[in-house]
């Protein structure tokens, strides 16, 4: 009987209002026209973890940088291994996963005020997390996306300040360097027009 061939983990990074949303959308689409299964999901999950964050995230519960942490490191497990739907699920099945935010995330957001060694360990250093096949960084400046976010939205949530958007994007920075050649980082211009953008994505993918 031949083997399935695994699926891959394709994670969408950047900061709130870069267009991670319309990206992945472009790639289901352009994969699933390829003939690939595609399964896209996201970071906080819909569990009940999931909500925690979401809560936290909206200003209505407050937690502080160690707590939301290792929520999301509850959450990320979760996502990972749960047998209904995890990610691992498909992936064995040969589907592709796109996600939006992944680790790379708990490390921007959450290591500017928790101590950004110990966040990142919690992530790289446990066997249920996987590590992705690519991770997409969508750059787009910290003033474009506040503009976007002021025209899309009715609230932010409580990292969406421009100056909290400009340490973020520093800290994903420092935080690439970090990591270097041990993961599959792949920086994208996305302040240009949306299909050129998919492009250059489709081509990282061929």
């Amino acid at each position: 009987m031949e083997k399935t061939q695994r699926g891959r983990l394709i994670v969408f990074e950047g900061l709130d209002g870069s267009g991670k949303g319309t990206q992945i959308a472009m790639l289901e689409e352009a994969l699933r026209k390829q003939g690939r299964n595609v399964y896209v999901t996201a970071e906080p999950t819909a569990s009940s973890t999931g909500g925690l964050l979401r809560d936290a995230l909206g200003g209505h519960t407050r937690r502080d940088a160690y707590e939301l942490s290792a929520l999301f490191l509850a959450d990320r497990i979760f996502h990972n291994v749960n047998p209904v739907n995890g990610m691992e699920q498909y992936i064995s099945q040969g589907i592709d996963v796109l996600c939006d935010r992944y680790y790379y995330s708990s490390f921007a957001y959450q290591g500017m005020d928790a101590d950004l060694e110990w966040v990142m360990k919690l992530n790289l250093d446990c066997r249920e997390i996987r590590r992705p096949d690519l991770c997409i960084f969508l750059d787009v400046s910290p003033q474009q996306c506040d503009e976007r976010i002021a025209k899309g939205r009715l609230s932010r949530e409580i990292y969406e300040t421009l100056e909290t958007q400009q340490r973020i994007r520093a800290r994903f920075f420092e935080v690439f360097d970090l990591l270097g050649d041990t993961e599959n980082i792949r920086i994208i211009n996305a302040s240009r027009p949306a299909d050129e953008i998919a492009g250059d994505i489709i081509r990282l993918l061929s």
